[in-house]
This record gives C-alpha cells, sequence and structure tokens, in this order.
C-alpha cells in the first residue's frame, strides 16, 4: 500500500543526444543534488526535429548508462518520436500519437527496434513511456509480447493494474502539493526554464522524504485492477486536464491575435 503521505515520483521526457544541453545539465543537476532514482524516458532513434535543440552530445549514451548504474528506471519512450497519427488514445490527453491507430505489425517493429537500439547502448528499459500518451490496445498487447510489465501513465494515484501491465501513474507537470498517493512529475528538459527548475527545486527540498522510485513505489504497493469510483475520477481528471489545456491554447491564440491587431 501507497504510504499515507503523497510521494513523488520524476520522469524526465524526450532524453537523446539532441536534447538541449544547457537545459539537461540543470535536470541533472538536480537528480544528483537529491539523488534521485528518476524515469528517464529515452527516444532511441530521435527523428522529431522540434527536438533536434543541441548538436548530438557524444557522452549522452554514457550519462544513461550511469545514471542507470545510479538506479534511474530507463523507460522506453517511443521509437522516433514522430507523432503522426490522430487517433485516439487510451489516455486521450493529446490528439496526436506515435503509436496510437498505427497496425500492430508497425507498432511491433517499431517497439521491438527501439529496445534493441537501447540494448546495444547497454540500456535495459524496463518500463514504457508513450511519447504525448498516445497508444492503444495493440501497443499493449505488444509490450506484453517484448517483456515490458510497466507502463508510466494514468492518472489514477497510485500503481494498478490494466490490460496485463502494471501502471505508474503520471499526472503532474510541475510541482503540486498533494495529501496522498503516487504522483508522478513529468519535466521536458528541452522547455524547462530557470525559474520551473529553481521552483522544482525548492519542492524537492521541501519535499524530500517525500521522495520515491519507480522501485519503492512497486514495493509499497500491491497493484490491483481500479475500482468504478477510481475509474470515475480517472474520467474526470482526464476532462479537466483536456479542458484547461484547451482554454490555454485559446488564450494564446486570441493573445497572439490581439498583438497582430496593435502591432
Amino acid at each position: 500500500m501507497i504510504p499515507q503521505s503523497a510521494q513523488y515520483l520524476l520522469r524526465f521526457d524526450d532524453l537523446c543526444p539532441t536534447v538541449s544541453r544547457e537545459r539537461w545539465q540543470h535536470c541533472r543537476s538536480l537528480i544528483e543534488e537529491f539523488r534521485l532514482q528518476p524515469i528517464l524516458a529515452i527516444i532511441p532513434d530521435n527523428q522529431d526535429p522540434e527536438l533536434q535543440v543541441s548538436p548530438p552530445n557524444p557522452q549522452f549514451w554514457d550519462e544513461m548508462r550511469a545514471m542507470q548504474a545510479a538506479k534511474a528506471t530507463i523507460g522506453l519512450h517511443g521509437y522516433r518520436h514522430l507523432c503522426a497519427s490522430g487517433s485516439r488514445s487510451l489516455v486521450p490527453l493529446q490528439d496526436a500519437s506515435e503509436f496510437a491507430g498505427v497496425p500492430v505489425e508497425i507498432q511491433r517493429l517499431w517497439i521491438h527496434e527501439g529496445m534493441r537500439m537501447l540494448r546495444e547502448q547497454g540500456l535495459n528499459a524496463s518500463i514504457w513511456v508513450a511519447p504525448r500518451h498516445g497508444f492503444d490496445a495493440n501497443t499493449l498487447r505488444v509490450l506484453r509480447a517484448e517483456g515490458i510489465k510497466l507502463l508510466s501513465d494514468g492518472l489514477i494515484p497510485r500503481p494498478f493494474l490494466r490490460d496485463g501491465l502494471i501502471w505508474i501513474p503520471q499526472q503532474l507537470w510541475a510541482p503540486v502539493e498533494k495529501p496522498s498517493g503516487l504522483w508522478t512529475i513529468c519535466v521536458h528538459p528541452n522547455a524547462a526554464s530557470d525559474a520551473q527548475i529553481a521552483d522544482l527545486r525548492v519542492f524537492l527540498r521541501s519535499h524530500v522524504q517525500q521522495i520515491t522510485s519507480v522501485d519503492r513505489a512497486l514495493a509499497d504497493a500491491l497493484p490491483n485492477e481500479p475500482s468504478i469510483v477510481e475509474r470515475i475520477d480517472e474520467t474526470l481528471a482526464s476532462w479537466r486536464i483536456r479542458t484547461a489545456r484547451a482554454k490555454k491554447r485559446l488564450q494564446g491564440s486570441v493573445r497572439k491575435h490581439v498583438a497582430y491587431q496593435t502591432s
């Protein structure tokens, strides 16, 4: 069972040799300062031009191996991070996906190849992290066949069983105080500002006893199927997140329109 006080897990997304070297160094400093054992969501073969921020770092894979040795959990973050499918995901937080709706044979090829590429770098991916939360039932079928038993997603604040996998929830994109449960804070190093890193450092410092890892979270829990109440709460949480994001996009569009009209 998850301890009564809230537990927080850190996840760093979009890791690849072309991640912003400056931004990633700020994140690494947090990991080292607080001795975090985060989820490192690594793209095996990044082809997303938006994530080609810095020249390829020749030390990237050495860094990932060193962090794995320090008990970080390696996550398979899709294959090439090219989110060209508009099919609905099992976790409907985004409108584009790399995997949802893609034929199962292609998904099998991508996941198998992604795992092979990480293994060639000496990395043992044990958890699936879908780009933009995008995956479907076929994705889960392939993951089970590939021996991946863990998935970082879902909004229920505890590890739970679903479709033959253990889900480690991921519900936050910035530190938020919670009364209880397990909460994964997802950080995108390419987009993390100095102010956001500073806020996260303050939060970690004041909650250092509540920071956990995948291994500890699973040791504290006995994952089982969500209850009806948990499924309803998860649906409502998904709706709130999508509504908040839509509102933010609308506000951004209005600001751009006003700026254009007054320029």
